[in-house]
């Protein structure tokens, strides 16, 4: 169900034996988004539940998800870069059904983030969910 771009980053990974590896290359995905418009950080594109601070502007277009977001935090804009290969361009129809925990354990990312870096994580996926399921 994941999106081509996600695969791909799926296959980078798999080419990475070491976890700073593939921190670095979340990072790295990061700082290849461009930063949100300042006018869009709002309290209502605000993510509440995440340590740092967190931006998503989820903007469904046509039946397809769209978002970009911005953080404070090097590795959570990374974590946000992540979603967007696996979220964007999906239908809405079928972004509720996809299981971004097995996604992410994909890549490996449940097994190294922090407890708050998880919950962040949590929040961004459910607020992407919830726009999805009153859009579609």
């Amino acid at each position: 169900m994941a999106q081509a771009a996600f695969e791909e980053l799926v296959e980078d990974f798999e080419f990475l034996d070491e976890w700073e590896d593939r921190y670095r290359l979340v990072i790295e995905e990061g700082k290849s988004m461009a930063p949100l418009d300042a006018a869009l950080k709002v309290p209502a594109t605000k993510v509440e539940g995440c340590a740092s601070q967190v931006w998503l502007h989820v903007t469904p277009e046509d039946g397809v998800m769209q978002f970009e977001g911005e953080s404070d935090a090097m590795i959570v804009n990374g974590l946000i870069a992540v979603l967007r290969k696996l979220y964007c361009g999906a239908p809405l129809s079928e972004v509720v059904a996809i299981d971004a925990r097995a996604e992410m354990g994909r890549l490996g990312l449940n097994d190294h983030l922090s407890a708050q870096r998880s919950n962040g994580l949590r929040a961004m996926i459910e607020r992407i969910r919830d726009v999805a399921a009153k859009s579609a």
